[in-house]
């Protein structure tokens, strides 16, 4: 992997509403998910655009944002996705499909109308309970 993948920062994303912009869906959009040589588009793209898709078809405005990047360097599991927000843990999914949209959309919503990011073990779908590669506690507060 080049340096460069590693310092890419957000290029698009797909707005949420003024209150809970601050959560965010990162999607891998350079995932092959597996898949050999240049498919084009690539497996962590075409989530991407269906995760953007299904949530500009949800009533009400959104409560996060979907926001695309390059490499999360976790191909051995891509498609993956990280979730984050202010004062809140991140988590780092992985194993995902375009089979993983709804769940996907449900697990941000659920993780967004939280305060710490910590969404009950029932109340998330099976794919943040069984595909989680890696959770980050909240940075500290600044002094």
């Amino acid at each position: 992997m080049d340096q460069s993948a590693l310092d890419a920062t957000p290029q698009k994303a797909i707005s949420a509403s003024s209150s809970s912009a601050a959560v965010t869906l990162y999607v891998c959009v350079t995932c092959r998910a597996g898949e050999e040589g240049d498919a084009n588009p690539r497996a962590g793209r075409r989530l991407h655009d269906a995760l953007a898709e299904a949530q500009r078809h949800q009533d009400g405005a959104p409560s996060f944002q979907i926001v695309e990047i390059e490499c999360l360097s976790n191909c051995n599991r891509g498609c993956s996705v990280a979730l984050t927000g202010p004062g809140r843990w991140s988590y780092i999914y992985g194993d995902l499909s375009l089979a993983s949209v709804d769940d996907l959309i449900t697990g941000a919503s659920r993780y967004a109308a939280t305060e710490d990011g910590l969404v009950p073990w029932r109340e998330r779908p099976t794919i943040f309970r069984k595909g989680v590669i890696a959770r980050s506690p909240p940075s500290p507060k600044p002094v």
